[in-house]
């Protein structure tokens, strides 16, 4: 027997004359739902671990370690509060799991979830009865609310989605008018960072008996993943969980917003909080963190753009998710935030990576990654996929960007100001999409100025492009001297 499973079955409760609910891998807490409002020794709860899951796509070892050390503390604190638990491992889908459970056990409840795949995987359970699915509780929006705003135009924008729920929340609203006398202080969030103030360290954790067992399950039987699992950096239980959100507060929420788009090779994370991952499973609530945040005396630009993130930002790709279906219906368009954004997602569009695969290798790669997140933010933002639907252009960018808000370019063997090939990248991109963009009023300037770009310029522009898409592709680095007779 397992340690997390002999020390499960030492403290779980009797578990005759229970209601059960299925709890799935990203709702552990009892402070939503019927957890946080019933008596815990009139409750089940069944937990579910699924290697077919973990094996549909290579997810990287340190997000499968986070799921199921916080799955397995979070049975334990359960039962320690009376709850009865049944901690189940399937080799086939969740819905597998489930059937035979609900017929034993009786009619199972579950908050929606928030993933459309386990969604889909539940639905047969629901149309026959065997599961009722009622509302999630861990949102702060309800889609009755993002379906106001839609009506308002064709498309969505989360402007126009947030500015709506800050005054219908009054989440730092003063006398019907916002903190600080604007919504947004997203232009005052553009500094880059030079080393002061310093960057902090994020916390680390002491090892357990249940989380060392759930490392040397991962090095067994998911060594072919990708990633180095250190549990030194994994928060595992709830008081963990805590020690993220202490540790956000006092060291990084002061600074978080002037430096909000900065990035440094000296500090991976810098001001960001880290707790995005520990919030897409509910070990932290949104609600928390923002009521939380609202009451703190903060400078309103820091305040203001981590409210933002959490009410604006997260809520309105979640609610973009479900109304298209997880973009299967509805599109238009042609086929730390920053960092993915204006590095990674930016340079693979610039190189004409095809927006699914580089949706799915995002999936896999961070902790913090579910369909809801990853498809809107990669599909919609990182790589304009699908058109106008949420964002109102392309997030390209050629050098000029990275070197202003990092110090990337100080270790490159490139200068930014005069032959790094991410600039002609840029101009290359417009060049070969320039009809799809010739109506979009916010790049109007970025192609008048190509047009101004003599013809010799413009050739280089794609022998560079065509030259860096076929080193990256043998997996070759680029160094100035392969570019310099193009």
């Amino acid at each position: 027997m397992s340690v997390f499973a002999r020390e499960l079955a030492q403290i779980n409760p009797d578990p005759r004359d229970r209601r059960w609910l299925f709890v799935p891998y990203d709702q552990l807490s009892d402070a939503i739902g019927p957890l946080s409002r019933e008596d815990p020794k009139t409750l089940g709860i069944v937990l579910v671990e699924a290697p077919w899951k973990a094996a549909r796509r290579p997810y990287h070892k340190q997000k499968l370690a986070l799921i199921l050390s916080n799955l397995r503390h979070f049975a334990l604190e359960q039962a320690r509060r009376g709850v009865a638990v049944r901690h189940v491992t399937t080799t086939g889908s969740y819905r597998t799991a489930l059937e035979p459970l609900a017929k034993e056990l009786g009619l199972l409840s579950v908050m929606a979830p928030a993933e459309r795949e386990l969604r889909h995987d539940l639905k047969p359970l629901a149309d026959s009865r065997l599961l009722e699915i009622v509302p999630h509780e861990g949102w702060l929006t309800s889609p009755e609310q993002f379906d106001a705003v839609e009506k308002a135009g064709p498309h969505w924008r989360m402007d126009a989605f947030y500015r709506r729920v800050r005054k219908e929340t009054g989440i730092l609203m003063s006398s019907g008018k916002p903190e600080g006398g604007k919504f947004s202080f997203d232009t005052s969030n553009r500094q880059p960072w030079r080393g002061e103030p310093s960057a902090p360290s994020p916390p680390r954790f002491r090892g357990n008996p249940v989380t060392d067992e759930v490392g040397q399950l991962i090095a067994d039987s998911f060594a072919h993943h990708p990633g180095k699992l250190d549990l030194t950096a994994l928060p595992s239980t709830k008081d963990d969980a805590e020690t993220v959100w202490t540790w956000a507060q006092e060291q990084c929420l002061e600074f978080f917003g002037p430096y909000e788009d900065a990035m440094s090779v000296r500090s991976q994370g810098l001001f960001h909080t880290r707790i995005s991952a520990l919030m897409n499973i509910h070990r932290l609530l949104p609600s928390r963190v923002v009521s939380d945040v609202a009451r703190m005396d903060l400078p309103i630009e820091s305040k203001e753009g981590f409210v933002r993130q959490v009410l604006g930002w997260r809520e309105f790709v979640a609610h973009v998710h479900r109304s298209t279906d997880g973009f299967r219906t509805r599109i238009k368009g042609y086929s730390h935030h920053i960092t993915r954004l204006m590095i990674l997602a930016n340079i693979a569009t610039l190189l004409d990576v095809t927006p699914r695969e580089l949706t799915d290798w995002f999936w896999i790669a961070y902790t913090d990654a579910y369909d809801w997140v990853v498809e809107p933010n990669v599909l919609g933002m990182g790589t304009f996929a699908v058109g106008t639907l949420m964002t109102t252009k392309p997030y390209v960018s050629g050098a000029g960007y990275i070197h202003r808000m990092s110090d990337y370019c100080s270790a490159c063997a490139f200068d930014p100001r005069t032959n790094c090939p991410i600039t002609n990248l840029y101009w290359a991109f417009l060049g070969r999409h320039k009809r799809i963009f010739s109506d979009n009023p916010r790049l109007t300037l970025p192609l008048k100025a190509l047009e101004k770009r003599d013809q010799a310029r413009k050739g280089r522009d794609r022998a560079i492009f065509e030259k860096l898409r076929e080193n990256l592709t043998r997996g070759e680095p680029v160094h100035p001297a392969d570019l310099e007779q193009l």
